[in-house]
């Protein structure tokens, strides 16, 4: 047992539970929403199965996504995708609601919607965590999607006020976690099959890659920020 805790890629899963617990604030949001109508034992197992329901359902669609990115294009489109879910971390868009999740005082129709909300919403989600898991030695990327996931959600479950919090107290988090973001979307791209041939890949080139994807989500999402603010003073 401790050889085989040893032997986990430990950066891998600090990068999903860290991604994991920065983009999952929504997805506490819908849990809460959704469960607000039922009694206090039934909010309980709502929350339990909805959550459980949207963990089973994400470990499926990052297994996938992490063998669907060796397709050609493909990491190269979820690096670019990923750039911008981490400009959008570092700087959000003025107006994001929930107002289209409905809750319900019936506990299977909490959960049902719980999971339907989390599979729309998880798309950022898939992509980072299958972006960190890729790069990861392939016989341990299932094991270690599951792993992060399960340590990252009572955080994100009964967690998420302490970590908004966190957030608003240190901002300096979700500006790494941007630019974690950017480091990943860089080395997806520059390990794409359509670019091995072109560009060598090995070490020093991947970390240059990273280096640049990190640096630009925090440099653009900087720059959004300032244009923001001086369209704000001028209006």
């Amino acid at each position: 047992m401790m050889a085989w805790l040893v032997n986990l890629e430990w950066d891998a899963i600090v990068q999903i539970i860290i991604i994991d617990i920065l983009l999952g604030g929504d997805n506490a949001v819908v849990i809460a929403l959704a469960c607000r109508n039922l009694s206090d034992n039934a909010r309980k197992k709502g929350i339990f199965w909805g959550a459980a329901g949207a963990i089973i359902l994400r470990v499926i669609l990052i297994t996938m996504a992490v063998a669907l990115l060796n397709i050609p294009f493909l990491k190269l489109v979820g690096g670019l995708l990923l750039l911008w879910i981490g400009v959008k971390l570092i700087a959000p868009p003025d107006e994001e609601g929930h107002a289209d999740i409905q809750a319900s005082d019936k506990l299977m129709a909490a959960i049902k919607t719980i999971i339907v909300a989390d599979f729309v919403m998880s798309l950022d989600n898939v992509i980072a965590i299958a972006g960190a898991a890729e790069q990861a030695d392939p016989a341990q990327r299932t094991g270690l999607i599951i792993f992060g996931l399960l340590v990252s959600v009572p955080f994100i479950v009964f967690g998420s006020q302490l970590i908004l919090k966190l957030l608003d107290r240190f901002p300096i988090i979700i500006l790494l976690g941007g630019g974690l973001l950017g480091w990943i979307a860089g080395g997806l791209i520059i390990g794409d099959k359509v670019l091995t041939g072109y560009v060598p890949q090995d070490q020093t080139v991947l970390y240059i890659a990273s280096a640049i994807g990190a640096l630009f989500v925090v440099g653009l999402a900087k720059w959004l920020q300032r244009r923001r603010t001086v369209k704000a003073v001028d209006a």
